[in-house]
């Protein structure tokens, strides 16, 4: 008992074992988001709800992937899955036209950072302004976490314009870091960002690849803010005879990716970098473009057609509008008519060296204007107009058994209409195909736009 006793009271007297320190857990969850994306208030971020809806909004974009522009045309298009939404695209472009100055206007060529971001929009990854000038983005944004409690919020957002000037073969790329933002306790200081660049495909894969400008090494968050905006010009060229075909084409896809490396003992978790659109020039000697040859951009060109009582052209939009709208009443007939030219998955492609062909297009349809207007089809100043043009390769003979006989029968329409406004027509085509570098084949395509 005595001996118990002693124990006992020799317990509280024993020094207890001094408690160690456990660092606390920092961590960086990580996103990619569309460059216009609206993040939460760290207030708002503190709440569960808004945390899960913003991972929500990060995973659906992170399960997007890599993907290709709804208008990209041409070998690039096979590189990556087709986007699930259309790019932002600029309305073409139309000036005041007369009878007397009837002229195509020259696509745009350069694009700032402002029309870029404004393109974008709130959600849109990618923005064509032309074959020229195009852009894409990404919005990255770290939240930051002590102890699973979040304690503050950074993001910035990159953009890269691509723009070519005319007759040039130099696809220029100049990048922006904005809207550097931060609030609450982060380690941007050391948050390390790095933009890497790679031409991972090109067809030809023998095509030799000329860059320029410079790409930056790894920076802090800090030192780019600090730049307000920091800027870089990165360029790339092929020389021409290492192309494909009679017009020496090259295609390529450039992507911009930029890579986070976390601050020394924080660590991140979620996108560990992100991949922006990818860019997809494409060079050409085609001289009956131009003399020298040049880039472009593989995407889509609208050619945009008026019916405004004051238009040059107005009876031939109206009459593509009318084959577009109502194919069964046009001729020639066939009920399940339904014409090309209306939309990205059905466009239309420019023909050229087969000069054959295009006139056998053409009298295909002096055929059907005689068939179901007479021969005086033409009276009174009046010509043949066709749709889809005779300058492409769906145009009348399309279906001929000398071209390809598995395509519908009758797919087009014909129609008598005044000298002038087809004239008209023409020469707006004529420029469009000219300064949009159009090429022949099925590696180029067009759509056409009445308004």
């Amino acid at each position: 008992m005595t001996a118990l006793l002693t124990t006992a009271l020799l317990v509280p007297l024993i020094a207890p074992t001094a408690a160690v320190a456990q660092p606390a857990a920092l961590t960086i969850d990580s996103y990619v988001l569309p460059p216009g994306a609206a993040t939460p208030a760290l207030q708002h971020l503190r709440s569960p709800q808004e945390a899960a809806a913003l991972d929500r909004q990060a995973d659906q974009s992170a399960a997007e992937g890599i993907r290709s522009p709804q208008e990209l045309v041409g070998p690039a298009a096979s590189y990556a899955p087709r986007a699930a939404q259309p790019s932002a695209v600029a309305p073409p472009q139309r000036p005041a036209l007369s009878a007397a100055a009837i002229s195509y206007p020259e696509p745009a060529h350069t694009m700032t950072a402002e029309e870029c971001r404004a393109g974008l929009g709130t959600d849109n990854k990618f923005y064509v302004k032309s074959r020229f000038a195009v852009c894409s983005g990404a919005a990255f944004t770290q939240r930051w976490s002590r102890n699973r409690q979040i304690v503050g919020e950074s993001q910035f957002v990159v953009l890269a314009v691509g723009t070519i000037a005319k007759s040039s073969r130099d696809m220029k790329v100049q990048y922006y870091f904005t809207n550097m933002q931060q609030t609450g306790t982060t380690g941007t200081g050391a948050l390390m960002i790095t933009p890497k660049i790679t031409v991972p495909q090109k067809w030809p894969a023998s095509a030799q690849v000329t860059q320029g400008g410079s790409i930056p090494g790894p920076q802090s968050w800090q030192v780019l803010a600090a730049q307000n905006p920091a800027t870089f010009l990165h360029s790339v060229s092929v020389s021409t005879g290492q192309g494909t075909g009679v017009d020496d084409l090259v295609f390529a896809v450039y992507q911009p990716t930029i890579e986070l490396t976390p601050p020394p003992g924080w660590e991140m978790q979620g996108a560990l970098k992100g991949d922006l659109f990818f860019l997809a020039p494409r060079w050409d000697t085609a001289t009956y473009v131009t003399r020298a040859g040049a880039a472009v951009f593989s995407y889509l060109a609208t050619l945009q057609y008026s019916s405004n009582v004051s238009a040059p052209e107005k009876a031939v939009a109206d009459h593509i509008k009318t084959a577009y709208t109502k194919p069964a009443t046009t001729n020639p007939t066939n009920a399940a008519k339904k014409l090309p030219g209306q939309s990205a998955d059905n466009p239309l492609h420019r023909l050229f060296h087969d000069k054959t062909r295009r006139e056998k297009n053409r009298s295909e349809a002096i055929r059907n204007c005689r068939q179901y207007w007479g021969t005086n089809y033409a009276a009174g100043g009046k010509e043949c107009d066709e749709f889809p043009f005779a300058v492409t390769y769906e145009g009348c003979a399309q279906a001929l058994a000398a071209y390809e006989p598995s395509k519908p029968k009758n797919n087009y329409s014909v129609l008598p209409l005044p000298k002038a406004d087809n004239g008209a027509a023409g020469t707006l085509l004529a420029g469009f195909l000219l300064k949009n570098r159009l090429v022949d084949g099925q590696d180029d395509a067009f759509i056409v736009q009445i308004t």
